[in-house]
C-alpha cells in the first residue's frame, strides 16, 4: 500500500482548515502544515490534528510554500490540498482504494478538482489537477501564483475528486 504525506500551506484559516483535516486525516499516514503568517487560531486547529506544524515566512510565492511543504514530507507520496478544499465521503473512499492499489511506477495521480456549482450545489465545473505526487521524484512547485507541478514519468487518472468549498471571498492580496 502507497504511503501518503497530506501537505498543506496555509494562512488564517480557521473558518475552514478543521473541515477539511476531518475531511482527509483518514486518508494520510501523515500530516504537515506549513503556515505562512496565521494570526488568527489556524496553528491551534492543525495541532489537534498533526504536530508537524511549521512556520514559513511568507515570500509572495505559492510554489516556495508549498516546496517547504514537500521538503517535510516522508511517505511515498505527497496529497496537497488548500484549507477550502475536501473530500466527500464517496471521494474518500475511492480515495483509499486506489491508496491500497497504487503501482508504485506511477509518479503523479491526475484527480479532478471540483470548483464550480450551482444553487443546489451540484458540480458545474471541474478539471484535472496533479493530486499526488510521488515523493522526492525530482518535481518541483513552479509559478507565483496558479502554481503547478509539471508530472514526469507514468501519469495515473483518479476516480477520487478534491471539492473546493469556499465559505468567504479570497484575499484579493
Amino acid at each position: 500500500m502507497a504511503s501518503v504525506s497530506l501537505c498543506m500551506i496555509v494562512k488564517n484559516e480557521e473558518d475552514v482548515l478543521e473541515r477539511c483535516l476531518e475531511s482527509a486525516a483518514g486518508l494520510a499516514d501523515e500530516i504537515i502544515i506549513v503556515d505562512t503568517g496565521s494570526i488568527d487560531r489556524t496553528q491551534e486547529i492543525a495541532a489537534r490534528f498533526t504536530d508537524r506544524i511549521f512556520d514559513f515566512p511568507w515570500q509572495d510565492d505559492f510554489s516556495a510554500a508549498r516546496n517547504e511543504s514537500f521538503s517535510h514530507a516522508s511517505m511515498d507520496y505527497c496529497l496537497w490540498l488548500d484549507a477550502d478544499d475536501l473530500l466527500l465521503e464517496e471521494d474518500q473512499t475511492a480515495f483509499l482504494a486506489l491508496k491500497e492499489t497504487l503501482d508504485p511506477d506511477v509518479s503523479v495521480v491526475m484527480a479532478p478538482y471540483r470548483t464550480g456549482f450551482d444553487a443546489a450545489g451540484r458540480t458545474t465545473f471541474s478539471y484535472y489537477r496533479e493530486r499526488l505526487i510521488k515523493n522526492r521524484a525530482g518535481m518541483r512547485w513552479t509559478g507565483a501564483v496558479h502554481e503547478v507541478v509539471t508530472p514526469i514519468g507514468k501519469v495515473l487518472y483518479a476516480d477520487f475528486a478534491v471539492t473546493h468549498r469556499k465559505v468567504r471571498p479570497s484575499d484579493p492580496d
